[in-house]
């Protein structure tokens, strides 16, 4: 097996959650709202979570416990950031 497809996996999945925990629990800026509720940073944010939810899914074996832990990360990330849109709304 090639060493790289795990590293690179975790790297992947860890710049995911990374981003997608931010985005979560970020609190909102000085400038408020953009025009008419519009998100699109959040919306391209829930767009790349449910990218590598399917990269995640479609990913060969289980690599020792860190492809489920890191679908399960990207399954709540993708929960907040859900939540923290209608919040916007």
């Amino acid at each position: 097996m090639n060493a790289w497809k795990p590293i690179a996996l975790l790297s992947i999945s860890v710049s995911v959650l990374s981003v997608g925990y931010n985005v979560a629990s970020a609190a909102p800026g000085p400038r408020g709202r953009t025009v008419a509720g519009a998100q699109p940073h959040m919306e391209a944010a829930l767009s790349a979570l449910q990218n590598a939810k399917s990269e995640l899914a479609n990913a060969e074996h289980n690599k020792g416990g860190w492809r489920e832990a890191a679908l399960q990360g990207v399954e709540k990330a993708i929960s907040q950031t859900q939540k923290g849109i209608a919040a916007g709304k």
